[in-house]
Formats: C-alpha cells, structure tokens, sequence
C-alpha cells in the first residue's frame, strides 16, 4: 500500500490544479458509493494495480500482503487521501458512520464484463 495527500501542482489567481496521475495509462475509471458501516474487499488482485482517491466520508482501509503471516495493517483514509494497492495485496474497507465516496482507478481488468476477472476473494476478512 502506497498512500499520498496530492499537492498542489499549478497554481495562479483563479485556483489550484492538483495531478492525481501524470502520465500513467490508467484503463478504468469507476465511482464506488457505500453505504454507512458496511464492508467492501475482502479479496486481492493477481496482475491489477488500483488506486482510490476519497471524495466523501472515511473508511478504514486493512492490507497486508498475500502469504504473509503477519497481522494486517490499517489506515484511516478521509477526503483527500490516495491509496494504491499493488498486486497481491489482501485488502478490505470498513466504511466509515457517515458513508462513503471514492473514485477507483485501475490500470487491468476490473470494469464492465471484467469487473470480477482478476478478483480473489478470501476468509476470514482481514477487518478488525
């Protein structure tokens, strides 16, 4: 997991632009709503890379790496906040009170017909 706060990247009297990616081949774009205390996740992805940009609310984002005996780690993920998951990496979602937003870019498949072609579920969840 890789989390970064964007900075600003121009900026000049009428606003700021901040660059989510430069000159990266992302090929999906999706919005993901969820509804308040509800759980997402709960799988990894073999060869997608993902990334999820906050626009609304929280969630409680639980990773570690597939195979690792370790415990899992989380971070708590607010408006603003950009977090990529690599491939191979278990994660979940814990959605905040207040419900949530967020924008999922993906370089691999994870859209349209092949929303579930790289998705590997596993149990028990990683959330704690």
């Amino acid at each position: 997991m890789k989390y970064r706060k964007l900075k600003i990247s121009f900026q000049d009297k009428r606003g700021t632009i901040k660059d989510i990616f430069y000159k990266n081949n992302i090929q999906h774009v999706a919005i993901i709503k969820s509804k308040p205390n509800t759980r997402r996740g709960d799988h990894y992805h073999k060869k997608t890379t993902q990334w999820m940009y906050i626009t609304k609310g929280s969630l409680e984002y639980w990773y570690k790496p597939l195979k690792s005996k370790k415990r899992p780690k989380m971070k708590l993920l607010k408006i603003g906040d950009l977090v990529e998951t690599p491939p191979n990496e278990m994660h979940a979602l814990k959605i905040g009170k207040d419900g949530n937003e967020f924008i999922v870019f993906t370089i691999g498949k994870r859209g349209g017909k092949d929303y579930e072609g790289d998705t590997y579920r596993f149990k028990p969840t990683l959330i704690k």
